[in-house]
């Protein structure tokens, strides 16, 4: 679970920013929709708005850039290239370097990650477990060197092993570190960042869960019935000319002969004269339903996959191609303790005003951005808002209305001809 992220120079973001899950203590009437860690308690779903070109993908960019960045940090040379994209706009920002930080749960132990940097060195890591008065420095590297905590013993290892451009933790990770070890899978199996526009990206995903028939594809199905879509069934089955795809291949060009050796076909009624069913008839689905239908199916993957696993989904425009209804159907599962009894977190950006008057977010699960005067990002949420005579959202407020009327900024301003 994914509690707090912070970003500073990078992309939009200059000055650092901080996006955080933590509930505030507010009178709502959604604290189903919360998780518990610590005695304190954390938002399942989050969303952001904010006018075109205002940061909310950079703010999704972030995360996934830091978790590139640890992952890919075991096959980096000395001398490659780090993901480097500061702010541009500042006459100091690409001297300075990139901040990520980020505060989560993971085998029921909460974690703070980060590391500064620039185009080829780390300029700093550190790397906390515990909250509050417990937190414990397992490893701080800075100029002078990496200490390391007693509880840290796998941070004796020999400090020349590392290059400049390389994280302390994946050098730790790979030498069999435990803590190390269980920080990394975080990264790599439990924060995962998908686009709501480029969704075929994630298409052969899903289509191999419906393939194999697996509880997510089970849940899925289960999901387009009750949305009623049009079809009566979903099945998979794979080409048999395409049966065995060779292991010398490389992994995109493995994924492209995979998203083309199974085959989604969908089951629609066929009606006589009287209007009633008389015979079933079988499409091919990506030749016969709608886009917003295959986007749907293709984010089914990621989703039910999150679900099942309780772990971290980052959404970039989950509204894109589909209809306000099967937005907010999303989000319920995510809301919901029957559906949700692992506590996955979905995160996402929006245009979707009418999420806003659904009932479905509290005050603290709705994030603004916005350009300032001179284009950096501001991010905050509905919490931190204050009027001019002093008061703050209520929650009994008309939020689309207000949104949409600029009571909360994060809109775009047009200029009248």
């Amino acid at each position: 679970m994914i509690l707090e992220f912070t970003v500073g120079n990078y992309r939009s973001f200059y000055e650092p920013k901080t996006f955080s899950l933590q509930a505030q203590g507010i009178k709502e009437a959604h604290d189903s929709y919360l998780a518990s860690h610590s005695r304190k308690k954390y938002s399942l779903t989050s969303a952001i708005y904010g006018a075109n070109s205002s940061g909310k993908t950079n703010l999704i960019r972030a995360i996934d850039t830091m978790t590139g960045c640890v992952i890919d940090s075991v096959q980096l040379n000395d001398g490659d290239k780090l993901y480097y994209d500061p702010f541009l706009l500042h006459e100091k920002s690409e001297k300075e370097p990139t901040l990520f930080e980020i505060v989560f749960t993971h085998n029921n132990k909460q974690y703070r990650y980060g590391f500064e940097y620039t185009q080829y060195k780390i300029e700093k890591e550190w790397l906390f477990s515990g909250s509050g008065k417990k937190e414990v420095a397992l490893f701080v590297r800075n100029d002078e060197g990496i200490g390391f905590d007693d509880n840290f013993s796998e941070g004796d290892v020999k400090i020349e092993n590392i290059n400049d451009n390389r994280l302390f933790l994946s050098l730790c990770a790979q030498l069999g570190g435990p803590i190390s070890k269980s920080v990394m899978s975080w990264f790599q199996s439990d924060c995962n960042v998908v686009s709501g526009i480029n969704n075929e990206n994630y298409r052969a995903f899903t289509k191999t869960s419906f393939l194999e028939r697996t509880e997510e594809s089970h849940r899925a199905l289960q999901l387009f019935k009750k949305l009623q879509l049009g079809f009566n069934d979903l099945t998979a089955r794979k080409k048999e000319e395409e049966s065995h795809i060779p292991e010398r291949l490389s992994p995109q060009a493995r994924e492209r002969r995979l998203l083309r050796s199974i085959i989604i076909e969908s089951t629609h009624n066929v009606y006589g004269e009287s209007g009633l069913v008389c015979d079933e008839r079988v499409f091919p689905f990506e030749e016969r339903e709608s886009d917003g239908t295959r986007k749907l199916f293709d984010m089914s993957g990621p989703i039910f996959d999150t679900l099942q696993r309780g772990s971290v989904l980052f959404v970039d425009e989950l509204d894109a191609k589909m209809h306000p209804l099967i937005s907010q159907q999303l989000i319920m599962l995510f809301n919901n303790p029957k559906h949700n009894p692992n506590k996955a977190q979905l995160i996402f950006t929006t245009h979707d005003t009418n999420l806003l008057s659904s009932h479905l977010l509290r005050r603290d699960q709705i994030w603004f951005t916005e350009k300032d005067s001179q284009e950096q990002t501001d991010l905050y949420s509905m919490m931190d808002i204050q009027f001019a005579d002093g008061t703050k959202p209520r929650n009994d407020s008309n939020y689309e209305k207000n949104y949409i009327a600029g009571r909360y900024g994060a809109i775009p301003y047009i200029i009248n001809d």
